[in-house]
């Protein structure tokens, strides 16, 4: 160890140095710095991390994690693993901390200075994964120049170094004489040139690793020992091996090593390996199949092979094929049967008991349900493996869950929808906003105030009106209860069992469409209308009461609902002010719902809105420029945003915009562009009466309301007469009446864009 005795001898020999001999001091002084510095480090990396380096037994603390006998020191580029163990992720979690792993690791890799290729995440329930190719074994040694203070206070007038100079140069650990003089962002500073040989990649990694799990964040999360650490799943073991090489991270009590843990009931319950490949091995030795990627393309071929065994065929579901590709780590797709007097029951039941219960995967033939289903169990998948005790034990399962329902059915079916009505009263909706039967009656009554912007014929309206009353009766019922994901599909079994028309029936199920984004748009008006309403009545209501979602927090699902509500929109081309509809939903409330309220809810849907045009690809100015005008009507401004951002790509936009941004510019810096009235009589070149007979027949030419096409065909055809106005007027004339009338005639143009885009937010405006 260093003694407190050698930095006291430092400072004595300090003392006796002349001023003459101050270049040599600090020369000698920088020399010993340096010595006692990797004396320091060295001695540091033998305690911390002894196989980097040759120590004896009395050295070496009791304490110290120790690289196993089997292992040998990494000293050339090898690849690296990271295995964080844990119980069973839920497949949302899985998700998310694979990505999380595949934004931070290239990262921190850049940031630690390590060389490396190509980087691999990978997922099971138990295990997340990180694979790196050819990691360097040391940092890259790191020369970096230090910006100082000015030159002129580093030194004074004779060129000897100042205490400003000193300081500075102490703290980077450099001698006064090599500090340098550069001309910095147009200024002359002193500057050190500081050089850190790189760290070996077990020091810098063991930390940085911690780090990185430490940092791993999930909607919910867990704390299950004294580390008080919290994760998604409680974290049972960590392996972490470059080349043959132990990095000993340590996170939630946790050392890292060189162990892993196979499938669970599967001997042997431990697994040592050696290096990475062997890690790989012994995983696939028990069917684990690492890659997510690789895993689902194996259920979805073992699924698809079982089901042409029936002659039937998988109904299509990316989402659930997902989610059980989750939920294994060595998939066998097993095949079962249920009762076919099951099939009695509606189709949608059925399928959502097997599918949101069990994980199943439906079978069906010429689009009927067949009473067979295909459920992946977590073992490893053998042509000759025997499956029959996990058949019958999902049979047995699915039976039940068949029975339940069957009853559930029954006692509802002996009730007509609308008995269920007064049992909504006893479903809390919001407290500031009532049951869910308040709701219901808001609802009915906005639906009639709505009808007429969405054009019903009076057949419609009643439909509608009846939609309205009934679309949320089936919240009261046993079977909805039991199962949510079948609201409005059971409103709709049970109205038609009630005697209720055809068209009430669908559009009690319509108005909840869409349900997610890739589900289907309402197919009939009423439906969408009863949709819209119920939207509307959540936005503005929970907006009123300052329920406004933040962050990940979104409880009554505002954002889905507001996707909804302008996509239904837009799907049906339907010119809809949603300013007058939120007005009209906030008169509708049992509490006040200021215009700041019905304003920020507005700006919320217009966002939504914002972010489908985005996610379509459009430029975001483009987008930004038509929200800006058209945001309140989701229809129009899907149609203006296809239109300009044509516009925009033609070869004659860059006189297009310019021409038109003159116009705007000029008044926009006088009165902020406000319209007032031209007079003819005030004109004093013809090149105004020009351009006055341009706007006259651009404003009286007819255009579809929002249309981008026409508001441009009209400006180009006077871009001739708006040039030559700027070449032949000064608009800013000192006779205050001709100014004036030369500004209106500039406010006409610029008006010319008012409810199609604020041009202004255009690159190049």
């Amino acid at each position: 160890m260093l003694k407190c005795s050698h930095t006291f001898n430092i400072l004595d020999t300090r003392g006796a140095v002349g001023v003459t001999e101050r270049a040599g001091y600090f020369r000698r002084m920088r020399s010993l710095s340096r010595r006692i510095a990797e004396a320091y480090i060295a001695q540091r990396e033998r305690l911390e991390f002894p196989w980097l380096g040759e120590t004896t037994a009395d050295d070496r603390p009791q304490t110290a994690v120790r690289r196993p006998s089997s292992l040998s020191v990494t000293t050339t580029v090898a690849p690296f693993l990271l295995e964080i163990g844990t119980e069973e992720l839920p497949p949302r979690d899985l998700e998310d901390g694979m990505a999380q792993l595949r934004a931070r690791v290239p990262q921190m890799l850049d940031d630690l200075r390590l060389a490396h290729g190509e980087v691999k995440v990978y997922g099971t329930p138990r295990r997340l994964v990180v694979h790196v190719e050819d990691l360097a074994p040391r940092q890259a040694d790191l020369e970096e120049t230090v910006k100082g203070p000015p030159a002129a206070r580093a030194f004074d007038a004779a060129g000897n170094p100042t205490k400003a100079a000193e300081g500075f140069a102490r703290s980077k650990g450099v001698a006064v004489s090599e500090l340098e003089v550069r001309e910095v962002d147009g200024g002359e500073y002193v500057v050190a040139v500081v050089r850190r040989e790189g760290k070996p990649a077990v020091a810098v990694l063991t930390d940085a690793l911690a780090g990185l799990v430490a940092g791993l964040h999930f909607v919910k999360t867990m704390r299950w020992n004294s580390s008080n650490a919290a994760f998604s799943r409680p974290v049972r073991w960590l392996l972490a091996l470059h080349g043959e090489q132990v990095i000993p991270l340590q996170y939630a009590g946790l050392t890292a090593g060189n162990r892993t843990r196979g499938l669970r009931f599967v001997e042997p319950e431990t697994i040592e390996v050696a290096s990475p490949q062997a890690y790989f091995d012994a995983l696939r030795a028990q069917g684990i199949l690492l890659d997510p990627g690789e895993r689902c393309a194996e259920i979805e071929r073992q699924i698809h092979a079982l089901a042409a065994e029936t002659g039937g065929e998988i109904l299509d579901d990316p989402d659930l094929l997902l989610e059980v590709t989750h939920l294994v780590e060595a998939p066998s797709a097993v095949l079962g049967e249920f009762e076919p007097g099951h099939l009695e029951l509606p189709r949608e039941v059925l399928i959502s008991v097997m599918r949101k219960h069990q994980r199943y995967f439906p079978l069906q033939k010429d689009g009927r349900l067949l009473p067979r289903f295909i459920t992946v169990a977590n073992k490893p998948h053998r042509a000759d493996a025997d499956y029959s005790l996990i058949r019958r034990g999902n049979e047995d399962v699915i039976r039940a869950r068949f029975t339940d329902a069957a009853y559930f059915v029954r006692e509802d079916r002996k009730h007509k929808l609308e008995d269920f009505l007064p049992k909504l009263e006893k479903l809390t909706f919001q407290a500031d906003l009532g049951s869910m039967l308040d709701k219901t009656r808001r609802i009915e009554r906005l639906t009639a105030v709505l009808a007429p912007q969405v054009g019903l014929t009076p057949d419609e309206q009643q439909t509608a009106l009846r939609a309205a009353q009934l679309c949320k009766a089936d919240l009261a019922t046993q079977m909805v209860v039991e199962m949510t994901s079948l609201q409005g599909v059971m409103g709709r079994e049970y109205a038609l069992h009630s005697g209720e028309s055809e068209a009430v029936a669908v559009a009690i199920f319509e108005h909840y469409l869409p349900r997610s984004a890739d589900d289907a748009a309402p197919t009939t008006k009423p439906g969408l209308l009863v949709g819209l309403a119920d939207r509307l009545d959540s936005l503005v209501g929970l907006f009123a009461v300052g329920l406004v979602p933040t962050g990940n927090k979104d409880p009554f699902a505002l954002r889905r609902a507001a996707l909804g509500l302008v996509g239904n929109l837009i799907v049906w081309s339907l010119p809809f002010d949603l300013r007058a509809a939120v007005e009209a939903a906030a008169e509708n409330l049992p509490l006040k719902a200021d215009q700041e309220a019905q304003q920020n809810c507005l700006t919320f849907i217009a966002e939504r809105l914002r972010n489908i045009f985005l996610d379509q690809g459009y430029p975001h100015d483009v987008v930004d420029a038509i929200i800006a005008a058209q945001g309140h009507d989701p229809a129009r401004a899907a149609v203006a945003v296809e239109q300009l951002s044509q516009w925009v790509k033609r070869k004659d936009w860059e006189t297009i915009l310019p021409a038109y941004a003159r116009c705007v510019r000029i008044t926009r810096t006088v009165d902020g562009g406000q319209r007032s009235t031209v007079n003819p009589e005030l004109f004093e070149h013809d090149s105004e009466r020009a351009l006055w007979d341009a706007l006259q027949t651009a404003e009286a030419a007819e255009r579809a309301p929002g249309s981008v096409d026409d508001f441009l065909n009209a400006l180009v055809a006077m871009i001739p007469a708006i040039d030559r106005f700027f070449e032949d007027v000064l608009v800013m004339a000192e006779d205050e009446a001709v100014r004036e009338n030369r500004l209106a005639l500039l406010r006409g143009i610029a008006a010319l864009a008012d409810g199609v885009a604020d041009m202004s937010r255009l690159e190049g405006f």
